[in-house]
């Protein structure tokens, strides 16, 4: 709860479980990455995947790309933001999972 808490009040934009997902899908599997492939790995509809790529993407964590082969298909790419935003939350994770120092336990 204390890692929540203070993720929350760092200023840190708020994710929902859902962006923070699909966040966590692009960043920790293989791409390229479509919306479809990601509304299947999160087992939601597309409009979802889309939904929270348009607010991934206004954060500059995601952003689409056009595949040069085929300008039907946009793939969902990493940003340098997104991993810095990735890199700082797991530094609250990490610091959650420090032992603490009690008082007259040293």
């Amino acid at each position: 709860m204390n890692t929540l808490v203070d993720y929350v009040r760092s200023g840190e934009p708020d994710l929902t479980n859902r962006q923070m997902a699909l966040l966590l899908v692009v960043y920790l599997n293989p791409g390229p990455h479509t919306v479809r492939g990601l509304a299947r790995a999160l087992n939601v509809s597309k409009p979802v995947v889309t939904r929270a790529l348009n607010r991934l993407g206004s954060l500059g964590y995601l952003r689409r790309q056009r595949d040069d082969t085929d300008k039907r298909n946009i793939f969902v790419a990493r940003t340098s933001e997104g991993a810095e935003f990735l890199e700082e939350f797991g530094q609250f994770i990490g610091d959650a999972e420090q032992p603490v120092a009690r008082a007259g336990n040293a």
